[in-house]
């Protein structure tokens, strides 16, 4: 009986959970973010471990550039789901967005959390591309006294480059520029620009033309040439 009646007195509070739930989908998908980020809030106290729910209050949190609140959706997610590679790799980009804020030493204090999720969304997945290119980017970014170094990075590339060649000669080219090698990243560019033929592609060579090797004639060109 005590059953029933729990049952009864839970229903409409669902129903009404449900209800919310739905509008804020449609507010989400209308871009009224606000909107929708207080009914999933409203949602998620009567489902504290709705997933769906989750995601959208992170993706909100991400667009509204408030990282650590994207990063407490997301670790919560990952305890819910510990199989899901996406939420470490999102966990990590939360962190390294607010890394990129705050000053070098409690940027430092993050570094370990970061490398912990992306390398975790890795070992989930072994065709993860994102956190390849985001632990390339930590390796290269960091100092060598706390961690950077150039030989991870290429390691992480050379894996790149046998699941996708396009990201491996990006990732190369990538590593080639930050040290200002700029003759071999244009090879390396080139290359994913043959395979790939794509708007990414494009972008890095000719930025790559224009604001570093200072050849204006050559990024005109290739600008021509990918417009046609």
């Amino acid at each position: 009986m005590k059953k029933l009646l729990l049952l009864f007195l839970l229903t409409p509070i669902l129903i009404w959970s449900q209800s919310n739930f739905e509008k804020a989908e449609k507010l989400f998908h209308a871009k009224k973010y606000e909107e929708s980020q207080s009914l999933f809030e409203g949602v998620l106290k009567v489902r504290p471990l709705d997933i769906k729910t989750l995601e959208y209050l992170g993706e909100i949190a991400a667009y509204e550039k408030a990282w650590l609140k994207g990063a407490e959706y997301y670790k919560k997610l990952k305890e819910i789901k510990p199989n899901e590679a996406d939420y470490f790799y999102k966990y990590g980009g939360c962190l390294a967005m607010r890394a990129n804020e705050v000053n070098k030493l409690k940027a430092l204090g993050l570094v370990d959390d970061m490398r912990e999720a992306f390398e975790k969304a890795i070992s989930l997945n072994q065709k993860h591309i994102p956190a390849r290119w985001a632990l390339i980017e930590l390796y290269l970014q960091l100092p060598g006294i706390v961690g950077g170094s150039e030989s991870k990075a290429i390691s992480y590339s050379n894996e790149l480059a046998k699941i996708s060649p396009v990201d491996g000669f990006l990732s190369k080219g990538r590593i080639d520029e930050y040290f200002k090698r700029y003759a071999l990243a244009e090879k390396n560019y080139l290359k994913a620009n043959e395979i790939g033929k794509s708007k990414v592609t494009f972008q890095k060579l000719y930025n790559l033309y224009l604001n570093k090797l200072k050849e204006p004639k050559k990024a005109q060109e290739l600008k021509r040439k990918f417009e046609a």
